[in-house]
């Protein structure tokens, strides 16, 4: 290994500065981490063996990820970090090693846990789970990148919280529902009528001119719960719908392609310049088929892999296409005709749809200057 003197590269205090980034090409070790709340703990594999160099803990913060970056540069000049994909115990670590320019790469944990089966080690350990990061970053070397963030991940968060907030307020929309009934049978309540003002003023009206009991009490709060949530709801969908006309403008033309699944597929992607084929891009969100056969019967199934939140999304947009978009009722109809079923139809109308997708996101990204900030409320 070409290993790189301390002084040559000190990273003492807090004013450590990056070093140029690595060339593309196989590098001769990988460091693989496995994260977690309070502490790191990353192990160090040589590129074309697998075989372990060296391991370390580190604290989950600024220094500690400063204290591993001079332990890796110590070991070798040429190197790729592989940090396991665990969203928010992971994101500082990514964005520190990013900003020392270090490569990073995600590695999903379904690879991870596979790798880890196979190893001869048994049992499970921190260094078990970060040994078994490296070499499944080693055996799948098409990861994305990992990057800054940016307004694409402004998006997620937000249409993430629109989620959970529509979430908990069905929830209280079930318990008014049921509460309202065990009041006064005689009331209904039509199907989604919880979700608009005029009928929410309506109801409360109805519970005031009710005589006051503990169950009158908790419908009005509830109502009111309701009534707030709402209001962020739609205040949140407004921010989403004009984030995602700036960010991907052409994805709102595909048919099928409301601003909601717009900015899920925009979130979740990640920037679609992490990867270097639409391939890629479908092995991301687990749309890809998996060939499965043996002997002369040729055979794919489904991918149960990926990101399942990009996979609902596009899943979303074949439902839709198929109901309304004439182009797609033809294309089912002949896959169909070719001796598929209506499952393996749809997985490859999928197919087709996430090449769409991951080509209309391409040109969005080459026509969208970047740095664009969040919409105002």
């Amino acid at each position: 290994m070409n290993h790189v003197p301390t002084e040559v590269c000190p990273l003492a205090g807090p004013s450590i500065r990056p070093l140029p980034r690595p060339k593309e090409g196989p590098v001769p070790i990988v460091v693989g981490v496995d994260a977690h709340k309070n502490t790191h703990t990353a192990v160090a594999v040589d590129a074309a063996t697998g075989v372990e160099v060296d391991q370390i803990v580190v604290a989950a913060r600024t220094k500690g990820h400063q204290r591993l970056v001079r332990w890796a540069r110590r070991l070798d000049a040429d190197r790729t970090f592989a940090v396991e994909d665990c969203r928010h115990v992971s994101g500082r670590l990514e964005r520190d090693l990013i900003k020392l320019g270090e490569r990073t790469r995600r590695v999903p944990p379904k690879l991870m846990a596979g790798a880890r089966k196979a190893a001869r080690t048994r049992g499970k350990s921190d260094p078990i789970d970060a040994l078994a990061v490296a070499r499944a970053a080693l055996r799948e070397p098409g990861l994305p990148e990992a990057r800054l963030e940016g307004p694409e991940r402004d998006l997620q968060m937000l249409v993430d919280y629109r989620e959970k907030l529509v979430w908990r307020r069905t929830e209280d929309q079930s318990l008014l529902r049921w509460r309202v009934h065990d009041l006064d049978p005689d009331i209904e309540i039509p199907k989604g009528a919880l979700d608009r003002k005029v009928q929410l003023d309506h109801l409360r009206e109805r519970l005031l001119s009710m005589p006051p009991s503990v169950s009158i009490e908790i419908c009005l709060d509830t109502l009111e719960r309701i009534v707030t949530a709402t209001a962020k709801v739609n205040e949140l969908q407004r921010r989403i719908e004009a984030l995602v006309r700036q960010l991907a403008p052409s994805m709102l033309a595909l048919p099928g392609c409301g601003a909601l699944t717009a900015a899920k597929i925009v979130g979740e992607t990640a920037g679609v310049d992490r990867f270097s084929s639409e391939a890629k891009f479908a092995m991301h969100a687990g749309i890809a088929p998996l060939p499965v056969w043996s002997g002369d019967r040729t055979r794919f199934r489904l991918n149960r892999s990926g990101n399942r939140q990009l996979n609902t999304a596009i899943h979303r947009i074949a439902v839709t296409q198929i109901r309304m978009h004439q182009p797609a009722q033809q294309f089912m109809k002949r896959k169909l005709s070719e001796g598929k079923t209506k499952t393996e139809a749809l997985r490859s109308l999928k197919r087709h749809i996430a090449r769409k997708v991951f080509d209309t996101m391409t040109k969005d990204t080459i026509k969208t200057p970047t740095g664009l900030q969040p919409a105002a409320a």
